[in-house]
């Protein structure tokens, strides 16, 4: 299926960015969400998205005439083909909006749930029929961003978690496919990891955040950007690949592991962090770097299309 009409169920940031996405590319789709600001906050994001959409080659960015606001969740889903869901991250609430919308269900509609940390079989809890719920976690914007993070379990029915792969490539999504619950996915818990270890430098004094910051951003985050942290270091073991950088640099990087920190969230720590931050943003506000990240990204995504 092509999955014409989209409903987005929940547009803050990710919801927003889905929309714009979906309806870039020639879709119809409708948006529940009760915040009153909602019209205005969906045509900036939308007009301010189009020149990205657009450089990423769809030719319906910034098309207003394609998305319908409604009001009644049950109502906004009735003629939905698929539904991405990103509502908060409470439980309780999914839970009430998959009860109100499950009766007006199409029997064959898909529902992508963006949720970041949320199990996928605590959520099936809200369904009578869970089968056509599947994890679909993006990474933010999505509308720029291809990652998307897919699961089933043995609730789902069958076809559906590949009909929404299917899908989310057919858009220029990269998916990547869970086989175990754990929260926060997969890339969650790998940026968390070293973000964990960026505050540990930091709080011990080893170098500043900003400086920790750009230790990432030129270093091996220029080469994460091309392939992930296994591949890189089989790269590193040259002919002998990954067997030969295990033997030859193995007991360094058990060193490391072994010295890494494991600091907490205290509020001490997130003065450093803010403290640092303060630097960073000493010649431009956050909506600047937002655009900034995004204008890189966009170039880097680009350049590898064309690989």
């Amino acid at each position: 299926m092509n999955y014409q009409n989209i409903t987005i169920l929940g547009a803050g940031t990710i919801g927003l960015s889905w929309a714009a996405l979906f309806a870039a590319t020639g879709r119809t789709v409708t948006i529940y969400d009760p915040s009153p600001e909602m019209p205005q906050r969906l045509a900036q994001f939308v007009q301010g998205t189009a020149a990205t959409l657009t450089a990423l080659g769809w030719h319906h960015a910034g098309d207003m005439s394609r998305i319908m606001l409604i009001n009644d969740p049950a109502e906004a889903v009735k003629d939905a083909d698929f539904i991405q869901e990103s509502i908060p991250e409470r439980l309780e609430l999914k839970h009430v909006l998959y009860a109100a919308i499950e009766p007006q269900l199409k029997p064959d509609v898909i529902i992508g749930t963006s949720t970041s940390g949320l199990r996928l079989s605590e959520l099936q809890a809200g369904f009578q029929h869970p089968g056509r719920l599947i994890l679909a976690h993006p990474f933010n914007p999505p509308h720029l961003i291809p990652l998307v993070e897919v699961m089933e379990n043995k609730h789902t029915d069958d076809g559906v978690l590949q009909s929404a792969i299917d899908f989310y490539q057919s858009i220029g999504k990269v998916c990547v496919q869970l086989h175990k619950e754990v929260p926060g996915h997969v890339a969650n818990r790998l940026q968390a990891a070293v973000w964990r270890e960026a505050i540990h430098l930091a709080q011990e004094g080893v170098a500043s955040v900003e400086d920790i910051d750009k230790a990432v951003a030129y270093g091996p985050g220029l080469r994460w950007a091309a392939f992930g942290p296994t591949t890189l270091f089989h790269l590193g073991g040259g002919a002998g690949g990954i067997r030969a950088f295990c033997d030859h640099l193995g007991s360094h990087v058990e060193n490391w592991w072994n010295d890494l920190g494991s600091p907490d969230l205290t509020p001490a720590a997130v003065d450093t962090l803010e403290a640092g931050m303060k630097h960073v943003l000493a010649n431009a506000d956050n909506q600047d770097l937002a655009a900034q990240r995004d204008k890189m990204v966009l170039r880097y995504i680009l350049a590898r299309a064309k690989q």
